[in-house]
């Protein structure tokens, strides 16, 4: 009984001629699917008597084996009919889409090409970093709130790495590697366990600014500062230093600008303040000197850090700091032609 069906599946699969793809998945589903005619006949030989098993088993696999090869068969026939199909030139031409570069990468790029003129060259560093060179080096007290983990986020099991909160980490790696002066800047990504919101994410960009030489004073980390914001923000932009605290420098003051997206009459950036802080700076510590391998008795110096997604929200009117992450093309499209 179960070899008649055999012999008659042989027939049905060497005579079947599926035409199209949907009939060779038809054709697929009918012998070798889950519920097929082969898997029920499977199901069939487990009530065959011992004696027949071994002959039974035997043209039941021989009978799976044609069905798959004629399946495979059947599906590179189709689909060589299918790439041998006629193109039909009367139709238009698809238009060749570029691509365009992020906000953030166009904004960096800005940067990095007012302080080439400067004479500022460009440096990396790494994103996984030591308690060292993160807060150590830098003259962050063993009890300074940046180290607890509401801020940062640690590597687990190993409390002395983490991912880097700041782009200051490179200042020291540079300065143990390079005698004054130094001027270099240094863009990067950097990670702080923060709620997300229109200000503020748990990942964004920084570019750190680093001058050590002999008498290098105040005046020039205002000037330079100065000279970056006309350039990055056009001449009638306005900036004001306001004193306050890095462990890292001394003295240290925020550098804001007037807000571009309201003009001064107040907006969530700016915290309806009119004024938008875009970096923090000061003169060098002696004591990061010294931790960088500099004689602070010798050589001064200056720092600064920005966020380059503040920068770019000033720069192109942008109210909203997950944009940058949510990789909305409708979002992303509007760069197209900023250079």
């Amino acid at each position: 009984m179960l070899q008649s069906k055999i012999d008659q599946l042989i027939n049905a699969i060497q005579v079947a001629s599926p035409a199209n793809a949907k009939e060779v998945e038809l054709f697929r589903q009918q012998y070798l699917g889950r519920n097929g005619d082969i898997q029920n006949l499977f199901e069939e030989f487990k009530t065959v008597p011992p004696a027949e098993k071994k002959t039974l088993g035997k043209a039941l696999n021989d009978l799976k084996n044609l069905a798959e090869t004629k399946y495979a068969s059947l599906k590179d026939n189709v689909g060589e009919e299918a790439s041998h199909q006629e193109v039909d030139l009367t139709l238009p031409v698809i238009p060749n889409k570029l691509g365009n570069l992020h906000p953030l990468t166009l904004t960096r790029n800005r940067i990095i090409e007012i302080f080439e003129r400067l004479g500022f060259n460009v440096e990396d560093g790494q994103e996984i970093e030591d308690d060292w060179h993160n807060f150590s080096a830098l003259n962050f007290p063993d009890n300074h709130p940046a180290r607890e983990m509401q801020d940062t986020f640690f590597i687990q099991k190993n409390p002395d790495i983490l991912l880097r909160t700041h782009t200051s980490n490179v200042q020291i790696r540079l300065m143990n590697k390079k005698k004054p002066p130094v001027r270099s800047i240094m863009p990067g990504r950097v990670y702080r366990n923060e709620a997300i919101s229109a200000r503020a994410h748990c990942f964004f960009h920084q570019v750190e600014g680093l001058y050590v030489d002999t008498h290098v004073s105040f005046a020039d980390l205002k000037q330079t500062l100065f000279h970056f914001a006309k350039e990055m923000f056009g001449k009638d932009t306005k900036i004001r230093l306001r004193p306050s605290f890095f462990p890292f420098t001394e003295p240290s003051a925020e550098i804001d600008i007037s807000c571009l997206i309201c003009h001064g009459k107040g907006c969530n950036v700016c915290k309806h303040s009119g004024w938008v802080e875009i970096a923090g700076s000061g003169m060098v510590h002696p004591n990061v000197l010294r931790n960088g391998g500099v004689d602070p008795e010798e050589f001064t110096g200056f720092a600064f850090g920005m966020g380059i997604e503040r920068v770019t929200m000033l720069r192109y009117g942008i109210n909203d700091l997950r944009l940058f992450s949510e990789n909305d093309v409708r979002f992303l499209k509007q760069f197209r032609a900023v250079m």
